[in-house]
């Protein structure tokens, strides 16, 4: 008997099932079986099941005489089931990877629950995949707790559909939930087990992507041989509910259920009505119905204007709620005149105020600072802005953040939203601009302004103009437009000789290159090990781990982050001794990692300089972070499966993977198997990776000596002519690495960074 049951209803997915049904076949966890259930597939969807399940024996076609329809596909395939628990999906999504570990781990780890219930990707049709709110749902209740709905009532939030669970194939077959006719059938068969459970288990990571499909009119109608119409679909609903309310009644835990499920009910009946186009009238007789055979005694309903609609809906008055709907549309009609009137004077009074602010004289002691496309205070910009208070303070600093990075400002940041009446007025006044991306091709520069583009970090890839070369670097881009912007630059900041090569190449105007070195590297650089120390406990680091930072980056020809190392065996294959901070690129607002105890996602951590102080080491791919770190003076691996790849089609400065001093910072990898080996054996921090460290820091470093933002501040703000020294890389203090501010004092330290007696 196998662990899980996995059922796949078959009908009109020729193009989706062998991907569906490799993405189960392909999990790293073994003990499972596919059913495969069609009944009569126009499409020949069903051969293509006979194909797939002829080719392994892990996949089980099951073809039925008769056209069931989804809710008879998925019951059919549960029956042949022999499982301890049921997993139901679609044939137009797909099991993410390690998804079948997770949720089988989680079982255990539970007890075997009545019900598991686990997170999902939403990707719409040629879109990205996203979070969906369900996760959110099931992150707030952890990976420990066992609870039943009336424990915690908000699970109603989690998507009803039968994909996103797991259930024990022996509470199924009590009957208590059982899918129902039409599309949107398992949403009953959802909200049954939910209910009907004795014990509701967690597994807040994406286990499955839900891959939204192309619509196609006439299709969807056509999927199901004789499918009810749009209309008696709607009615079904009713039907469904109050099915669902019956089968409920009478067990053990439903009293303590029945309030929020009816809530549950009402709002899902309400927002029907409002899609209906016809048959109206029927449709309000059956909510009636159900609102009069199932209303838990005493039950009220929330206030306001939904509570009213509810009421005359629920009332069974179709005429006063046609009437009260009608009155809203004209009220939702006048009101949205007066934004648009709005809308339609600022975009034509928008341009004439901002050429009447530039009218005006320029304010000496105003700079205006932007990172990261608006995303908050960070990087560069951020490093000249404390330096500025502290050496010119009479320059005041504005930063320009978006609405959403204005709401987790820190106190004190003085700020302005893109489009603001203030944010024109600053941008018309200012007199300086530091920004580490260009600042928008509506800004106009006046005489007398002075803009430094800062960049946020040292080039590996191709940049600028010569992206032109590579189509996939270049998608999207406007070069005219690029020129025309970096024509507004003053002067461009280097950390290095190769930065500044590669920037009058990139970006060719007549700034003047400040090699000043990275603002946003001075704290790596003559930092304390009590600033080193605070960080990883912040960060949960246990004194003595070896922390490892893996910081890929983005690839301009993928959607979404792909992790390349395989990190749950990493951390396995390490040990409790190492944990491994993950930070995908900003691009990425999702990970997607599993939860371990050896694995510790960073991506959201604010400041990449902290936690380059608090790894022990780094591996990255082609990410720039490799050039700031360097500064530390600790070991650093590339892994890079794909270096052919991307090389090719992104463009690259230099060759990373020569070998050559100056060019490869340290060990190189190609497999997870490598980079273990390379993590075991003392490869990282051997003889060879120092030399090549060495070398590479002499070639990246040459510039940061702590004394960037200084160098910044006092030739631009305050005039200063020159630059002030650079202390060579061999002549700097070195910083603490985190295994020294951690040892207890006269302890020696092993290779990994544990005391050793």
């Amino acid at each position: 008997m196998p662990r899980l049951s996995v059922v796949v209803p078959v009908r009109r997915v020729r193009g989706s099932l062998r991907e569906c049904l490799e993405s189960v076949l392909s999990q790293s966890f073994a003990d499972f079986e596919i059913i495969g259930v069609a009944d009569g597939c126009p499409d020949g969807s069903g051969r293509l099941l006979d194909e797939i399940a002829a080719g392994d024996p892990r996949v089980r076609a099951v073809h039925l005489a008769e056209p069931a329809g989804p809710d008879g596909r998925r019951t059919a395939g549960a029956e042949h089931a022999k499982g301890d628990y049921l997993l139901f999906l679609e044939g137009t999504h797909v099991l993410l990877p390690g998804a079948l570990r997770r949720i089988a781990d989680r079982l255990a780890d539970a007890a075997d629950p009545d019900l598991l219930l686990f997170g999902h990707l939403r990707t719409p049709f040629r879109g990205t995949p996203q979070a969906s709110r369900s996760l959110s749902l099931l992150k707030d209740m952890g990976t420990t707790e066992i609870c039943t709905l009336a424990d915690r009532p908000e699970l109603l939030g989690v998507a009803a559909v039968c994909w996103n669970r797991a259930v024990r194939r022996e509470f199924h077959e009590t009957g208590q939930a059982s899918f129902a006719p039409g599309r949107h059938g398992d949403g009953p068969y959802a909200l049954g087990t939910l209910a009907a459970a004795d014990t509701v288990a967690a597994l807040p990571v994406p286990c499955v992507e839900h891959r939204r499909q192309r619509h196609v009119p006439g299709l969807a109608e056509s999927r199901e041989a004789g499918s009810p119409g749009e209309q008696a679909g709607q009615l079904d609903l009713v039907e469904q509910f109050s099915d669902l309310f019956c089968s409920l009644r009478g067990t053990p835990r439903f009293e303590a259920v029945r309030g929020p499920l009816f809530d549950l009910a009402a709002r899902e009946l309400l927002e029907t009505y409002g899609t209906l186009r016809r048959r109206r009238r029927a449709y309000v007789r059956a909510v009636a119905t159900f609102h009069r055979d199932h209303l838990p005694p005493g039950h009220r309903a929330n206030g306001g204007l939904r509570s009213l609609r509810l009421r005359l809906l629920t009332g069974g008055r179709a005429g006063r709620l046609r009437a009260l709907d009608a009155a809203l549309a004209v009220r939702r009609g006048l009101l949205a005149v007066a934004p648009a009137v709005r809308g339609r004077l600022a975009r034509r009074l928008t341009p004439l105020y901002y050429r009447l602010q530039r009218l005006l004289p320029l304010d000496r002691d105003l700079a205006v600072y932007s990172a990261y496309w608006n995303r908050g205070v960070s990087c560069n910009p951020a490093a000249v802005h404390r330096k500025a208070a502290e050496l010119a303070p009479r320059v005041r600093g504005v930063w320009v953040v978006s609405q959403k990075a204005a709401a987790a400002l820190p106190p004190g940041i003085d700020h302005v939203v893109p489009g603001s009446r203030r944010y024109w007025a600053v941008m018309a006044r200012a007199t300086y601009f530091f920004s580490n991306v260009n600042f928008p091709n509506h800004v106009v520069k006046r005489r007398g302004q002075v803009h430094v583009m800062t960049h946020h970090g040292t080039p590996l890839k191709v940049m600028g103009v010569g992206q032109a070369r590579y189509p996939a670097a270049a998608q999207g881009m406007n070069f005219q437009d690029l020129l025309r912007r970096v024509d507004r630059w003053d002067f461009s900041l280097s950390s290095n000789p190769h930065s500044t090569e590669s920037w009058a190449g990139a970006y060719p105007s007549a700034a003047e290159h400040l090699e000043t070195g990275y603002p946003r590297n001075d704290v790596l650089v003559g930092t304390d090990p009590d600033r080193i120390r605070a960080v990883r406990e912040s960060l949960g680091v246990r004194p003595g781990q070896r922390a490892l930072l893996y910081a890929p980056t983005f690839r301009d020809y993928e959607r979404t982050f792909t992790c390349r190392l395989d990190l749950e065996r990493v951390a396995e294959a390490l040990g409790e001794d190492t944990v491994l901070l993950v930070r995908a690129h900003y691009f990425h607002d999702e990970s997607g990692l599993a939860e371990h105890p050896g694995i510790l996602d960073v991506s959201g951590h604010g400041s990449a300089e902290e936690l380059y102080l608090a790894a022990d080491a780094l591996v990255t791919d082609y990410s720039s972070a490799m050039f700031d770190y360097a500064n530390l003076d600790r070991p650093i691996v590339i892994h890079a499966p794909d270096w052919e790849t991307y090389r090719a089609v992104r463009g690259v400065c230099f060759d990373l993977l020569s070998g050559a001093p100056g060019d490869t910072p340290g060990a190189v990898t190609r497999t997870t198997d490598e980079l273990i080996r390379v993590f075991s054996d003392g490869t990282w921090d051997g003889e060879a990776a120092r030399e090549l460290r060495a070398a590479f820091r002499e070639r990246f470093c040459a510039f940061d000596d702590g004394r960037a933002a200084e160098r910044v501040v006092r030739r631009v703000l305050l005039g200063e002519p020159g630059l002030l020294p650079v202390t060579p890389p061999a002549e700097r203090r070195p910083v603490a690495v985190p295994r020294q501010a951690h040892a207890p004092e006269g302890e020696a330290l092993s290779a990994a960074g544990r005391p050793s007696r």
